[in-house]
């Protein structure tokens, strides 16, 4: 009986082995490396088309046998990003160096075939449209490639403009899940997304913390709406949706109409979404309201002015997320950070870097293909490229959409300094119930 008892155990055990290896495998081929039971209608039935995990969209188009132009003095690459007009100035300048550092070391190692790269800045306004004349002032000037922008509403429509012109795009700093979702053959991403963060969020605050009750709060417009998308939908799944979501507007200085309903609810924590200063002119609010709900947030949060606004005393403690891990221990990163910060005497953030990587990869992408867009586009686009592929802010995983699913990190603010930490990984409900079984627990 002992001997049969064993082979039972050891039976069940295999099988529940070979489950979470299934499972595993699952999640893997899920679009956005969605955990299994967060993907939409896994409870219930397997989709018949993956679309975004399909072979990616083929550009079938000619001009890859165009010769190169023999009467350049210059490579030209653009940049869209908000430099002026715009509350994320500071992240356009941040992105502008990041490519403006690259630039440079690849012209001090002869830049192309003796011609010098130069990168060709134009403001994003965050305007609805704005941007399609900038991507066409980009094309009468002979850009190679754009690099940009932050702005989902500007980068939406200029990616759209810049299919239409054929030029490539890598977006470095757009954290709107649906920017590939457009299936446009000319754009890549090299900075995860909100549906990754927001997975990360959810798994943490409640797998992590066992909240219950989460209240959002965030700014009225598509990067609030988008990003808390993720963020809700996470929540739903996980079986605890948001008890409610309010709103205010870029630009305010008071939220106490907000903060008293959030007050009077009972929500057991508060999730922000927006910019820096909002955000910590809402938490220095809380507060002071005598609110002590635990916070969290978006990835915006691991900046200075969160601090500032906030104070610090009143920021300890809060958590939020982050697309890359500043690691001194990476000699990529380390010999990034130093140069950075020589040149431009302040401390790179996340776009700065991300920003960096892309330029490499479109000025290595240039040097390979010449100048041939379409063949660019070819070296930029193909999957095989990022195989192995690191930078300053770690290993690339592209996926089939052309967007970046790589790690995210998680970080919390402690005596008004940013920690670091691995995001949880999300433990299936399902896995977790086969291990008790197998163990003989309830």
């Amino acid at each position: 009986m002992n001997k049969i008892f064993t082979k039972l155990i050891l039976l069940l055990v295999g099988l529940f082995c070979l489950y979470s290896l299934d499972l595993k495998a699952q999640e893997e081929k899920n679009y956005g490396k969605t955990p299994y039971e967060l993907f939409p209608f896994s409870r219930f039935q397997e989709p018949y088309i993956r679309h975004f995990v399909y072979p990616p969209q083929p550009y079938l188009g000619p001009n890859r046998e165009k010769p190169e132009p023999t009467d350049l003095a210059e490579v030209r690459i653009g940049f869209l990003g908000p430099l002026e007009g715009s509350p994320l100035i500071d992240y356009g300048i941040q992105m502008l160096q990041g490519i403006q550092l690259a630039v440079d070391e690849a012209n001090a190692k002869g830049g192309y075939k003796g011609l010098p790269f130069v990168v060709m800045p134009h403001n994003d306004v965050g305007l609805w449209g704005a941007s399609a004349n900038e991507v066409v002032k980009m094309d009468d000037e002979g850009v190679w490639a754009i690099i940009g922008s932050i702005d989902d509403i500007v980068t939406h429509v200029a990616i759209r403009v810049a299919l239409k012109l054929e030029i490539p795009v890598v977006n470095v700093g757009d954290p709107d899940p649906t920017l590939t979702e457009t299936n446009i053959p000319w754009v890549l991403r090299v900075i995860s997304d909100d549906r990754q963060s927001s997975y990360a969020l959810a798994t943490y605050m409640y797998q992590e913390n066992d909240f219950k009750r989460i209240a959002v709060l965030r700014a009225n417009n598509r990067y609030g709406r988008v990003g808390t998308k993720e963020f809700k939908d996470a929540s739903e799944r996980i079986g605890r949706p948001v008890l409610f979501e309010l709103r205010f507007a870029d630009g305010d200085m008071d939220f106490t109409n907000q903060l008293e309903n959030i007050n009077k609810s009972t929500a057991d924590a508060v999730v922000l979404w927006g910019n820096p200063e909002e955000l910590g002119m809402i938490v220095k609010q809380m507060r002071e309201m005598g609110m002590d709900h635990p916070v969290f947030g978006c990835d915006r949060l691991v900046n200075t002015k969160f601090i500032n606004y906030a104070g610090k005393e009143n920021a300890e403690g809060i958590v939020t997320t982050i697309q890359y891990l500043p690691d001194m221990n990476n000699p990529k990163y380390k010999m990034f950070y130093d140069k950075y910060v020589k040149k431009y005497m302040m401390e790179p953030d996340v776009f700065a870097a991300h920003a960096f990587d892309g330029a490499n990869l479109v000025i290595e992408s240039i040097k390979q293909a010449g100048l041939n867009r379409a063949r660019i586009r070819d070296l930029l686009l193909d999957l095989e490229t990022y195989q192995g592929y690191e930078g300053a802010t770690g290993k690339l995983e592209i996926d089939p959409s052309w967007n970046d699913v790589g790690e995210i990190w998680m970080v919390k603010i402690e005596d008004g300094k940013f920690k670091y930490f691995p995001r949880p990984k999300f433990k299936s409900e399902k896995a977790q119930s086969d291990a008790g079984s197998i163990s003989g627990k309830n």
